[in-house]
């Protein structure tokens, strides 16, 4: 498709001379051409995921050819039988019992090739399918946490998996059934000409009418199949929120609320799907109404032909059996057609995120971070989560390697965004991060967490056992260093407990155990990493008195010769920090060791300090 230069020039020097529904128009015109180059170049895109399976997805389209051609076989063979058999009854009974015959067995042997058709083109569409996925899935584990924040789990799972099994199995599929019509059409079209060509072309001008609806479904269903997507979203959230909150909807008797928002979201789908129907629906009626006109002008014709010895009854029987096997697929290709449309949409949608480039990446000449040595520096950091709201201002911090660095402060003050830039799970605004004098977005991403461990006060545990909790995908641990993080851990005793030790299964998110057990696990991961800085986010803010004390020694071991970044409520737990930074509404209000700070009679810190004392 190629946009001609004339469509941009029929705007006048002032365009606003245009009335407004003209104007509509042309940049409709022209939005609908950039949209349909696209739509080729999106074709492009999907090739080098055909191209493994090339030969197969070949073989399926051309066996649609015979599967196609076969229709006019039947219907050719009509005008022999009907005039040499049934008319002039000069054929011999074994004469007469052959085109039954061979009717019998194109129609086995046609079958025979649908089955094969439809088994390669699942096949293939399955394998692209799975291609597509797992680049998605290896694009979603890159996207930053900027991204997870704006998101929903049903988005996610609409976007990333269901969008691409309606492009890729939905579009095979229907291409399969479209090629099949085509040949089928073409031979069957052959075969009215063969017996009428005056019948032929008003059977053609009839099917060109029939067909022109189909030219507008897309304009039709774009807007309300975005919504439709939104919609779905929306239905697969209510299942994720039920699944992992089922506890806070038993506690709380949330049942009546929880099923009014999944009617409510029910209902907006089945408004859609009505809409849907609506602005697509007429077509397949259209196209039956269009299609029986053109029945009826033929048999019209056909008589008048007959009758003034134009053509003979046989011919008519076979032109009509050809057209009513051509016309009848017509009829209901609307619907196949709103599904072809969506199939291309939803292709769209997945090449828009496979092209997507996400914000926080390797630049091209990023270098590999080795070691931390000397120092970790925060200059003139400014952060903001949304425009025009500051999050950080003007942060000027610097620590010493195997320093342990603790931040407290008021509730949303900054304190963990701080420590997030460090492993950039976002990127600053303006201002520097810079390890060893090196500025964090020079470096390679994977070098640069590869030096850092984090223990959150939530921390996420994979359905699976322990071992494979702690390890995560590590198959260069000795059973000397994971007996030694476990036991730094403080792990010990309690999987000695277990039947099966180690290889105990502890539930999706580790809802087997209690909050002290995913906490010790979570720092045996950050054991087994052995990365030289330690990130702690409330690690214990969380639990119980006695849980506090095992997971507060597990992490005293952790912290031995590390650079350790503390992000605490509890200022008992930082008190023998190296250095304590006060941040309060995105700035840093003092710092200093936990004595220098209770020194100074108007410090936030010792004000924080004697309210958690008492």
């Amino acid at each position: 498709m190629v946009i001609q230069r004339h469509d941009l020039n029929r705007l006048p020097p002032s365009h606003t001379q245009l009335k407004p529904q003209a104007k509509k128009m042309l940049s409709q015109r022209i939005k609908n051409k950039f949209n349909d180059l696209y739509m080729v170049k999106n074709y492009r895109k999907i090739l080098p995921y055909v191209k493994p399976y090339w030969v197969r997805a070949l073989i399926a389209v051309l066996i649609t050819i015979p599967i196609g051609s076969m229709d006019a076989v039947i219907a050719w063979s009509l005008k022999p039988y009907m005039d040499v058999v049934m008319l002039e009854q000069r054929a011999t009974t074994t004469q007469a019992a052959l085109i039954p015959v061979l009717i019998i067995v194109f129609s086995s042997l046609q079958s025979l090739l649908n089955y094969t058709a439809t088994y390669l083109n699942t096949w293939v569409g399955q394998k692209i399918a799975q291609g597509v996925k797992i680049d998605l899935f290896d694009k979603l584990m890159h996207y930053n946490a900027a991204f997870f924040d704006k998101m929903n789990s049903g988005d996610v799972l609409f976007r990333f998996n269901n969008d691409v099994d309606m492009a890729c199995s939905g579009l095979l599929s229907n291409l399969k059934l479209f090629t099949t019509r085509v040949f089928s059409s073409i031979s069957l079209i052959a075969v009215l000409f063969y017996n009428s060509w005056q019948l032929a072309i008003v059977a053609v001008i009839v099917l060109a009418g029939a067909l022109y609806p189909l030219t507008t479904v897309k304009r039709k269903i774009k807007s309300v199949m975005d919504k439709t997507i939104f919609s779905g979203a929306a239905v697969m959230t209510h299942y994720n929120e039920t699944f992992n909150g089922n506890r806070i909807v038993t506690s709380y008797n949330l049942y009546d609320y929880q099923n009014q928002r999944f009617q409510e979201t029910l209902r907006s789908v089945f408004k859609l799907g009505m809409k849907m129907i609506q602005r697509t629906g007429m077509m397949s009626p259209l196209m039956h109404f269009i299609v029986s006109l053109g029945i009826a002008a033929v048999i019209w014709l056909g008589s008048y032909l007959i009758v003034t010895k134009q053509i003979s009854p046989g011919n008519f029987v076979s032109f009509i059996t050809a057209l009513i096997m051509l016309y009848n697929p017509i009829k209901s290709i609307g619907n196949n057609f709103n599904s072809v449309q969506m199939a291309l949409m939803a292709m769209e949608r997945v090449f828009g995120l496979l092209e997507t480039v996400p914000i926080i990446h390797n630049k091209p000449d990023a270098k590999k971070l080795e070691k931390v040595k000397k120092t970790i520096e925060y200059k003139d950091v400014c952060f903001e989560y949304n425009p025009n709201k500051p999050i950080l201002k003007n942060i000027n911090l610097k620590i010493t390697c195997g320093q342990t660095i603790a931040f407290v402060g008021n509730s949303g003050g900054g304190k963990t965004t701080l420590v997030n830039l460090l492993p950039r799970f976002y990127d600053l605004k303006s201002g520097q991060v810079l390890i060893d004098g090196q500025d964090i977005r020079d470096l390679e991403l994977n070098s640069l967490r590869d030096k850092i461990a984090i223990v959150f006060q939530d921390n996420f545990l994979f359905a699976g056992t322990i071992k494979e909790n702690i390890l995560l995908g590590r198959t260069d641990i000795s059973d000397e260093k994971l007996n030694n993080a476990i036991k730094c851990a403080c792990l010990e005793e309690f999987i000695n407990s277990l039947d099966n030790g180690l290889d105990t299964q502890i539930g999706e998110r580790g809802v087997l155990l209690s909050g002290g057990q995913k906490q010790r696990i979570a720092i045996a991961r950050a054991f087994i990493k052995d990365a030289p800085i330690v990130i702690l986010d409330e690690a214990t803010s969380a639990l119980d008195n006695k849980s506090e004390a095992v997971v507060q020694q597990a992490i005293d071991n952790l912290m031995k010769d590390r650079t350790v970044f503390i992000i605490a409520h509890r200022l008992s737990t930082v008190r023998n920090a190296d250095k304590i930074v006060v941040v309060n509404y995105g700035e840093i209000v003092e710092t200093g060791t936990h004595e220098e700070l209770l020194a100074n009679d108007n410090s936030v810190y010792g004000a924080l300090y004697k309210t958690q004392i008492k």
